[in-house]
């Protein structure tokens, strides 16, 4: 009589627990499959992780050079600003130059329309220390004219008690005296003139000396 207990392979029961249960490590890799939420990277971070992360500073900047170098219009507009502000300051140089060079162009005109009227300055010394200009018409004019060049930067040289200085005054003689310090002017013969910097006339004048 054939036993009635079955074999191993014959358990049904068992069977269909080994089936059900599987192989365990088989079983996690189902479950962590590519497509898992779950799945973890390098650091224990998801791909969600790892892709809502922000971008640092400093990749950000890589990223706007790059676009900058790769983006032709960029960088021609960067060029072009360049050379609007070179312009720019060449501009500016030459406004300043321009009023500088106009600056000594009046002093150098205004300083030869004066070595006309030197003449006309020297008879006026002459009248006034004659005392023929000390009231009347012709004074007024005569004050009148040196006013007007007086404005337009004329600056009488010469006086008594100036210390010699032979870039604005001619020596015409050495005079011994203890009105004033020596290489002081003693005596001024005649004035001299000066448009700004500019010496039109140096004056001619004496020199102290000790007596």
């Amino acid at each position: 009589m054939p036993d009635p207990t079955p074999g191993p392979d014959e358990n049904p029961a068992e069977n269909a627990f080994e089936n059900s249960a599987g192989n365990p490590d088989e079983q996690a890799a189902q479950d962590s499959g590519p497509g898992s939420p779950e799945e973890a990277g390098p650091e224990g971070l998801t791909v969600d992780d790892i892709l809502s992360t922000p971008q640092s500073t400093d990749a950000g900047s890589a990223d706007a050079g790059a676009a900058a170098e790769e983006d032709p219009s960029a960088a021609l507009a960067a060029e072009r600003l360049e050379e609007l502000r070179r312009l720019q300051a060449e501009f500016v140089n030459f406004k300043h130059r321009t009023a500088r060079e106009k600056e000594q162009l009046r002093t150098f005109v205004t300083g030869d329309l004066l070595q006309t009227l030197l003449p006309v300055f020297d008879d006026i010394d002459a009248a006034r220390q004659a005392g023929d200009l000390t009231d009347g018409p012709f004074a007024s004019i005569a004050n009148k004219l040196e006013e007007i060049l007086v404005r337009q930067g004329l600056t009488r040289i010469g006086a008594v008690g100036e210390t010699f200085d032979p870039n604005v005054h001619e020596a015409v003689l050495q005079q011994p005296t203890s009105e004033v310090e020596p290489d002081q002017v003693s005596m001024v013969l005649r004035s001299g003139f000066r448009i700004g910097e500019r010496v039109v006339r140096p004056a001619q004048v004496a020199v102290a000396v000790a007596e």
